[in-house]
């Protein structure tokens, strides 16, 4: 079974927000001669890393609701100027939106099973005709 990570998004408004600040990111790491390397910082490392390598993703949490997930393709443990330990978790830069599924608040990241995981969205020419959160209010009501 997959083993996923959920983590929420702080300061993130919508997933077009989350798309824009990544693509700073990318075009930074670009610049700085890294070549395209997409990267999300956290203070622990999770101990189930080869299963979460394995297929896995982070599930990003932005508004109360699960709304996309990105493959996480590398870790890399390391320690800061300070002496803090801290773990970088290499991101695929695709974001695929999933069904919105609500959920709580949480500090740092929580292991999430595969069948506990939101499908993803199949995109389709009705989904782009709806803003986002009209399609998302429609999802939970059902009528989608």
């Amino acid at each position: 079974m997959t083993l996923n990570l959920v983590k929420m998004a702080v300061g993130i408004s919508d997933l077009e927000h989350l798309a824009a600040v990544q693509a700073a990111r990318l075009a930074e790491s670009v610049r700085r001669g890294e070549g395209p390397r997409l990267w999300h910082y956290t203070r622990n490392a999770p101990r189930r890393a080869a299963e979460l390598l394995d297929g896995g993703s982070l599930y990003w949490i932005v508004k109360g609701r699960i709304r996309a997930r990105q493959r996480v393709i590398g870790l890399e443990s390391d320690t800061d100027d300070e002496g803090r330990r801290y773990c970088m978790l290499m991101l695929d830069p695709a974001l695929v939106p999933t069904e919105p599924r609500p959920h709580r608040a949480i500090q740092g990241w929580r292991y999430l099973d595969g069948a506990d995981a939101p499908p993803d969205i199949a995109s389709t020419a009705e989904d782009a005709a709806l803003p986002a959160s009209l399609a998302a209010e429609l999802r939970d009501m059902g009528l989608l």
